[in-house]
C-alpha cells in the first residue's frame, strides 16, 4: 500500500522515479482505509533529504500510512526554505492534541552542545514527555536517542576523541525480538556522530535493554516499555551516499574526522560506497511499523494512552 503525504512534498517525485508508490493526500481521501497515523520531529539541517530518507523506509509495507511532519517554534532552520516549512510541517502547538500510531525524532546537528544548552531542549522534552501519552511507538534517532535517554533516565553522553564514522557490524542480543525478525545475526548501521553513551550506565535501568551492540561503535540499539520506545545511536536511514557528503564537506576543515570506516570500496574515497545496510534498514522500519505500531495500536486512535 502507498503511503499518503501532504500534497507537492518533493519527496514525492524523488520516491516515484525509483518505483516507490506513494499516494498525495488528494487522491488518499478516496481510499475508505484507517491509516496509521505518524508524525516524524525533523531535526536535521537538510530536512528534504531527510524526509525522502525515511519516507524510502516506510514504503517498504503493506499498512497505509499518513505522514505528518512536525516543526518546532524555537528554532528556524537554516537548510531548508522557509516556504517548504511553512507547506509541509506543522508546530507542536498544532499537533499536541491530536494521537499518532507512530512518531520519529531525527537526529540534530548539537550533539557537541550539552543539552541543557541546546535553544530548543525545553521544547523537546515537552514533545518527549507528550509522546509517551499520545504515541503508540516512537524511534529515537542518534542524537534525539541520547536526548531521550538522557531526558528520561538520566543517561550521560561521552564526547568521543574521534568521530564515530562509518559503517559498524553490530550484533543481536535478543533474535527473538520481532524488531529483528528476519535479520542475520549481525547486520550492519551507519554512524556520524561525536560523543557516545556506555553500557554500564544503561545497565543500571531496570526499563532499558541494549537489544544491538557492536564491538567498533558500541551499544547499537536500545528498546523501553516493550517496545513503545526504541534508541538508535546510528542512521539505518542514510542514503547510499550520504556519508560520503558529510566527509567530502568536512575534509580539510576539521581534524576530527577519518575516512568513513567500511564504508568505500577497498577504503579509497575515490570509489563508490559498499551498501550493506540497506536490507536491514528495510526490515527494521516494517519490523517496527508490523509489531511495534500496527498490532499494538487500538482501533481508536483516541485510546492511545
Amino acid at each position: 500500500m502507498p503511503l499518503r503525504l501532504p500534497d507537492k512534498l518533493p519527496a514525492i517525485e524523488i520516491l516515484k522515479k525509483e518505483n516507490i508508490f506513494v499516494m498525495d493526500e488528494t487522491r488518499a481521501h478516496s481510499q475508505e482505509i484507517r491509516p496509521l497515523k505518524i508524525v516524524i520531529l525533523n531535526l536535521m539541517p537538510l530536512k528534504i533529504t531527510t524526509e525522502t530518507d525515511l519516507i524510502r523506509l516506510l514504503s517498504n509495507t503493506p499498512l497505509q500510512l499518513e505522514i505528518n511532519f512536525m516543526r518546532l517554534k524555537t528554532h528556524i532552520p537554516k537548510n531548508t526554505p522557509v516556504e517548504h516549512m511553512v507547506m509541509f510541517y506543522k508546530d507542536f502547538d498544532e499537533l499536541r492534541n491530536h494521537k499518532f500510531d507512530g512518531m520519529i525524532v531525527t537526529g540534530a546537528p548539537v550533539e557537541t552542545l550539552e543539552f541543557e544548552d541546546v535553544e530548543y531542549w525545553e521544547e523537546v522534552k515537552g514533545i518527549f514527555d507528550w509522546a509517551r501519552t499520545h504515541v503508540t511507538s516512537t524511534l529515537y534517532i542518534c542524537w534525539a536517542a541520547q536526548a531521550a535517554l538522557y531526558h528520561f533516565y538520566g543517561i550521560p553522553k561521552y564526547p568521543l576523541k574521534k568521530k564515530m564514522f562509518g559503517i559498524f557490524r553490530s550484533r543481536i542480543l535478543d533474535p527473538l525480538l520481532p524488531i529483528f525478525r528476519g535479520f542475520d545475526d549481525v547486520f550492519y548501521m551507519p554512524q556520524s556522530r561525536h560523543t557516545e553513551v556506555h553500557r554500564e550506565d544503561i545497565d543500571k535501568v531496570p526499563d532499558l535493554q541494549i537489544i544491538a551492540e557492536s564491538k567498533e561503535s558500541g551499544v547499537t540499539v536500545v528498546m523501553s516499555r516493550n517496545g513503545r520506545d526504541f534508541y538508535l545511536t546510528g542512521h539505518l536511514e542514510y542514503a547510499p551516499y550520504t556519508l560520503d557528503k558529510e566527509y567530502k564537506r568536512d575534509f580539510g576543515k576539521r581534524n576530527d574526522v577519518d575516512i568513513p570506516k567500511n564504508y568505500y570500496i577497498d577504503n579509497d574515497p575515490h570509489n563508490k560506497p559498499l551498501v550493506t545496510w540497506r536490507s536491514s534498514a528495510n526490515l527494521f522500519y516494517s519490523n517496527w511499523i508490523n509489531y511495534y505500531v500496527y498490532q499494538e495500536t487500538p482501533y481508536n486512535i483516541e485510546d492511545i494512552k
